[in-house]
C-alpha cells in the first residue's frame, strides 16, 4: 500500500442487514426464502454471504440471516444435485465424438467443461456452495473427494489423445457415482461406466443420477420443475431461471 495525499475510499458502507443482503443477494433473508430466491442466486453469492468471519455483530441479526441460508432445503437439494448429473449427461459422450472426427481440440474443451462439472458437483454434495471460477480448484481441493479425484482430473487435461482423456474422464465418472451412492439420498444407482448406446464411447448415462434424484423430491412444486436441456450446458452458476412457481 502506497500513501497518499489525495481523498482515500476505505470500502467501508454504513447500511442495514436487510439492506446489505437484499442489494447481495436480490432478497431479503430474515423474511420468508422462496424456492425462486434460492434458485435464481448465483451459488457464488451465496458463498460470499455464508463464509467468512463476521466481526461483529452487535443487533444479532446477521448470524440468523447466515443460518437461514447455510444450505438448501432437502428437496431443492436434490433437485439441485440433478440438474448438475443431467449437464454432465449432456455432454459425456462427446469427448469421445468429437475425437473420432479428428477434433482433438474439441474434445479436449468438453473435457474440461466436464471436469468443471465434476467439481461443482462434487461441491454440491459435500454441501459446499461452488464460487466462482477464480476459486473453484481452491474449493474443489477442500472436499473430500479432492486428494483422490485431482491426479485424475489433472490426467484427463493434460491427455493429447481422446482415449487417454475418456479413459481418465470415465474413472472420475465412477468415483463421483460411487460418492452419491455413499451419501445414500437415493437407492443404489449402478456406479459404472458403459458404452454409448451402439457407439464406443464409454460414459456413465448420468441422467439415471438425475433421475434418482428427482424421484426423492417430496413436492410436487419442485419435482417438476425441468432439468437443463443440451442447449443449457454452457457454464453457469445461477441455477434456474425461466421457470414461474405457481400456488
Amino acid at each position: 500500500m502506497r500513501t497518499t495525499d489525495g481523498p482515500v475510499h476505505h470500502r467501508v458502507e454504513v447500511t442495514h442487514v436487510s439492506s446489505w443482503f437484499t442489494d447481495t443477494l436480490g432478497f431479503d433473508p430474515t423474511r420468508a426464502i422462496t424456492p425462486a430466491h434460492w434458485l435464481r442466486t448465483p451459488t457464488q453469492r451465496l458463498a460470499e454471504v455464508t463464509a467468512g468471519a463476521v466481526f461483529h455483530d452487535g443487533l444479532h441479526a446477521v448470524a440468523p440471516a447466515r443460518a437461514a441460508l447455510r444450505w438448501y432445503p432437502h428437496d431443492l437439494w436434490l433437485h439441485v444435485l440433478a440438474r448438475q448429473w443431467q449437464r454432465i449427461s449432456h455432454e459425456e459422450a462427446f469427448v469421445g465424438r468429437c475425437g473420432e472426427v479428428g477434433d482433438e481440440l474439441g474434445s479436449a474443451v468438453v473435457a474440461a467443461r466436464l471436469t468443471r462439472h465434476l467439481m461443482r458437483l462434487c461441491l454440491l454434495m459435500d454441501r459446499r456452495y461452488p464460487p466462482y471460477g477464480k476459486w473453484l480448484g481452491s474449493a474443489f481441493a477442500h472436499t473430500g473427494a479432492g486428494d483422490r479425484l485431482t491426479p485424475v482430473l489433472r490426467a484427463a487435461l493434460a491427455a493429447t489423445d481422446w482415449h487417454d482423456r475418456e479413459h481418465h474422464l470415465a474413472a472420475a465418472y465412477e468415483t463421483v457415482a460411487d460418492l452419491h451412492n455413499q451419501l445414500g439420498l437415493t437407492d443404489r444407482v449402478d456406479p459404472t461406466t458403459r458404452p454409448y448406446h451402439s457407439r464406443p464411447y464409454r460414459v456413465l448415462h448420468a441422467e439415471r443420477f438425475a433421475q434418482a434424484l428427482t424421484a426423492r423430491v417430496a413436492g410436487r412444486t419442485i419435482r417438476e420443475l425441468p432439468l437443463p436441456e443440451p442447449a443449457d450446458t454452457e457454464p453457469e452458476t445461477q441455477l434456474w431461471t425461466g421457470v414461474h412457481f405457481t400456488s
